[in-house]
């Protein structure tokens, strides 16, 4: 397992805080389908949280199931930031982290991010402030219980008197000719990280310049793991799609667990088949047509339910091509049956009933059209 603090996860895979795609009802369906060790909110600002601030409390969102969870929060006022992390924390948060591995311009033109990176002594004092703060905020056992998450067993839960943990996310370092040069700042910050209270770092094995390009690098994790030399749990990510990519991650860099973000926004299930392939080396089946019709409709119906319609319409008309990449039956001659029809109908949807609408005519058998060969198709 993986333990960060006092909070013990069942399983050593953590969805990513994805910006713009991990809202509660996301998070939901990830962990229904099973492996999710801690799901992680979308970047939030601690400024729009303390104002309150409709969009902020949005992104914060979470529930008694949604659990255990790690409120991620951006910036780089040290105590502008221990006040967002105490909001967190009095708004049920399991873990915080901090970001500094974001790599968006609205995000590192305010400092924030990765941004943070050009800057290792500010990164500190910002984790410091924030690791204090949450030092004087010790939760009772029966609040860590809540927290915990119900599928966690009761031996599990931090005992009275713990306090929620601080965790740091970043990339190798901001430039490619810093980290080519092997000066890539991130195992000194990670140590630095260590002596200031902080008790996990995931790190993203790009640089800023790469953006989602490129390779990930490994062997900058590696560097990582071996800098904190026990001290605090490494999460990798980058690039792991499926049980042996996580296989190889941890084999290869050492870290203690596998934080996972685009790979999950069209296999919401890789966390349940990954953590298979971990301890069983098994291969699980894919879920079939209808039961990828019945996620994309369960969550569909979620973001209904947490939001409203105007929110779930614009959401899938958006995602439904993520969602449906999977989802081309082979048929006998070798070739994918084209969903572009389905994929389109969603797209182009006005109304909530005008989905669910979509939703009942592809699973009788409409809205589809055409063929592909398989190996063009990228799944």
């Amino acid at each position: 397992m993986l333990n960060i603090g006092p909070v013990n996860l069942e399983t050593n895979l953590l969805l990513a805080p994805i910006a713009g795609y991990c809202d509660l009802a996301f998070r939901t369906i990830c962990r229904e389908l099973g492996g999710v060790g801690l799901a992680c909110t979308d970047l939030l600002s601690p400024q729009g949280l303390l104002r309150g601030t409709a969009t902020s409390l949005d992104l914060a969102r979470t529930n008694e199931y949604d659990k255990p969870v790690g409120m991620q929060l951006y910036g780089s006022d040290p105590d502008i930031m221990a006040e967002g992390a105490r909001w967190a924390v009095e708004h049920g948060a399991t873990v915080v982290d901090i970001n500094m591995g974001c790599p968006v311009d609205k995000v590192t033109k305010k400092d924030g991010g990765s941004k943070l990176l050009t800057d290792l002594s500010r990164a500190v004092r910002v984790a410091e402030r924030v690791a204090k703060e949450l030092a004087k905020m010790p939760l009772d056992a029966e609040e860590w219980r809540k927290r915990a998450g119900t599928a966690m067993a009761e031996r599990a839960a931090p005992a009275a008197g713990a306090t929620v943990p601080l965790t740091c996310k970043m990339r190798l370092c901001w430039s490619n000719a810093d980290y080519e040069t092997g000066n890539a700042c991130s195992p000194h910050l990670a140590r630095m990280l260590a002596d200031v209270g902080v008790k996990a770092v995931t790190v993203h094995g790009r640089t800023t310049e790469m953006k989602f390009s490129g390779k990930v690098q490994v062997a900058g994790i590696a560097r990582v793991v071996e800098s904190v030399n026990g001290a605090i749990p490494i999460i990798g990510n980058g690039d792991v799609r499926c049980g042996a990519d996580a296989q190889h991650m941890l084999r290869e860099t050492g870290c203690a667990g596998v934080m996972i973000g685009r790979g999950a926004l069209s296999t919401p299930w890789i966390f349940r088949d990954v953590w298979a392939f971990l301890q069983r080396g098994e291969l699980l089946a894919p879920p079939s047509e209808a039961e990828q019709l019945a996620i994309i409709r369960r969550y569909f119906g979620l973001m209904q339910q947490y939001r409203d319609d105007r929110y779930a319409l614009y959401q899938i008309n958006r995602r439904i091509s993520w969602f449906a990449r999977n989802m081309q039956r082979i048929l006998p001659n070798g070739k994918l049956e084209s969903v572009k029809p389905f994929k389109e109908a969603i797209r182009v949807a006005e109304t909530a009933a005008e989905v669910l609408d979509a939703f009942a005519r592809f699973e009788q058998g409409e809205l589809r059209g055409g063929v592909e060969l398989a190996e063009e198709v990228a799944v």
